[in-house]
């Protein structure tokens, strides 16, 4: 517990020098080309107005921890969880307004991913076979909800999530995960709400330009993992390198990583952290393009079922 309270306040602190580089949307008005997900400094902002929410996340470790020790006393409501999706669609051009052969590709490789029935997870390094992990949570599309628009990017302060704001208030966001596909602007790829945050901002943001496999999906984030990447944080995973140098990311079985990485590494890649160990770079919690990640470990598969147990701060989708 006191490693997420350090990191939270350290990450704190980063985020309030951030802000002073932001514009009014919360964007950075810096481009770039890299992967870029805002689900941390969302945390952060959202923890700044609402302090009570670090107690929850808090409470949500500690529950957390005590699922890993003991997981048959959190049983599942109905075994294996499969989550209707909404897809709430914000669009100015005509490019903007994703097809739903688009939107249905992006629901199959969440599906593939998180099942590891995707067709690179076989190239998982042979150093990291005993940790690979089927995560067996499974998606179904329940609703595609499409609004017209003026406006050219939303931002990261959940505009596109609130009515009055032009954008769409969630459907069900305690039975339903809901994904807002928009232009987010400022190079931003996606960001998510992790668990314990308010229902009516709960979800996904994904940018139109990479979600799903086809129309908009841009290389190299066109085989659908940004959505992957954002859902983990939506399912309480933190990134591999834990937002700090040689951070923790609350996982025993992912080996620590110095920072992100960016593209695709030559394997081996090693972190320059206390012992040298070989990064992890394929896990979908890294920042390598999509062709560059497709796994989970059982230590993140532990924490993402923790959510869904009797208890779980996501226990709600586990019900029949």
């Amino acid at each position: 517990m006191k490693k997420l309270i350090v990191c939270v306040a350290t990450a704190l602190a980063l985020f309030s020098c951030q802000s002073e580089e932001q514009n009014n949307s919360g964007v950075s008005n810096t481009q770039n080309a890299k992967r870029s997900c805002a689900s941390n400094d969302v945390l952060m902002r959202q923890i700044a107005e609402d302090p009570s929410l670090l107690q929850r996340m808090e409470d949500i470790e500690r529950f957390t921890d005590e699922y890993q020790k003991n997981p048959s006393a959190f049983r599942l409501v109905n075994g294996k969880i499969e989550i209707p999706v909404v897809v709430n669609v914000l669009y100015r051009t005509t490019a903007e307004n994703i097809s739903l052969t688009q939107i249905q590709s992006q629901i199959n490789v969440l599906n593939q991913d998180y099942n590891a029935t995707n067709s690179d997870y076989n190239q998982v390094p042979a150093i990291f076979s005993g940790v690979k992990a089927n995560v067996g949570i499974s998606f179904v599309l329940d609703q595609v909800i499409r609004k017209s628009t003026t406006k050219t990017s939303w931002g990261t302060r959940d505009a596109m999530k609130k009515a009055n704001q032009g954008g769409l208030a969630p459907t069900s966001p305690t039975t339903k995960l809901n994904m807002w596909v928009c232009t987010i602007g400022g190079g931003i790829l996606g960001y998510a709400q992790f668990p314990g945050g308010s229902s009516a901002t709960d979800g996904v943001v994904i940018d139109s330009k990479y979600f799903g496999l086809s129309g908009t999906a841009n290389y190299p984030y066109n085989l659908g993992r940004t959505a992957t990447h954002e859902v983990g944080h939506w399912m309480n995973l933190r990134h591999i390198w834990g937002d700090a140098t040689c951070g923790s990311d609350l996982v025993a079985d992912t080996p620590q990583h110095n920072t992100a990485n960016y593209g695709v590494p030559t394997y081996p890649h090693y972190s320059t952290c206390t012992g040298t160990p070989i990064e992890m770079t394929m896990n979908y919690m890294d920042y390598t393009d999509d062709r560059g990640m497709y796994m989970f470990t059982a230590g993140q598969k532990a924490r993402m079922d923790a959510i869904f147990a009797a208890g779980g701060a996501r226990n709600s989708f586990a019900q029949p």
